[in-house]
């Protein structure tokens, strides 16, 4: 399939390429889901934590006598069921990755990039690079393309688009080697540069 190339102008620098095995499928939600909460198990820190009832410091003296006090026979004051006791069966500390095959990972990033494709969620661009540090100049560019809440991806960023754009609210960049299912679906616009598009296909070809 064909896409056009823009510059920063919103002026038109020819047409690309993009492989049609990579942006042409027709997209699978199930692929995508399984990849997104693969990389979401392993953003979570795992840290959540309660006591167990050995590491409740308090009595283990029987509450009262053995027979004859009407009541059940309890032997330490960490039960779950008094006040102050341990939590019965709680979180403790532990990872929640799990294994994806790497196969379904580039599958799914496929997919994605599919998705995106097919809902006209990309646009091409001929480079990522600007002149000065102007980030107003920039903001007003990216106006002109229709980028509000966008993932730019490319090789390698210019250092003056760089610092350009980080204080404009909901752009964000990426790097073609980091590219992801999470944070292609969570933006509304892909911009990828010609050497976005050439890295990508290298990875997944």
């Amino acid at each position: 399939m064909k896409a056009k190339v823009l510059n920063l102008d919103n002026k038109q620098a020819g047409e690309i390429e993009l492989a049609d095995s990579i942006y042409g499928l027709e997209p699978r939600i199930d692929l995508i889901q399984r990849v997104v909460e693969w990389q979401r198990a392993r953003r979570r820190a795992g840290t959540h934590k309660v006591l167990t009832r050995g590491e409740i410091n308090r009595t283990k003296h029987r509450v009262g006598k053995q027979k004859g006090g009407g009541t059940a026979r309890h032997g330490a004051r960490s039960a779950p069921l008094f006040v102050g006791g341990a939590k019965a069966m709680g979180p403790v500390n532990h990872s929640h990755e799990f294994d994806l095959p790497k196969k379904v990972r580039a599958l799914g990033l496929k997919h994605a990039l599919s998705a995106k494709a097919k809902g006209g969620g990309i646009l091409v661009i001929d480079e990522a690079k600007a002149s000065a540090i102007k980030t107003k100049d920039l903001a007003q560019r990216f106006g002109k393309l229709g980028v509000e809440k966008a993932l730019i991806v490319d090789g390698e960023f210019d250092d003056n688009f760089t610092l350009s754009v980080r204080n404009i609210n909901h752009v964000s960049l990426l790097p073609a080697k980091g590219l992801n299912v999470y944070d292609i679906m969570r933006s509304d616009k892909l911009v990828l540069t010609k050497a976005a598009v050439q890295a990508i296909e290298e990875r997944l070809s």
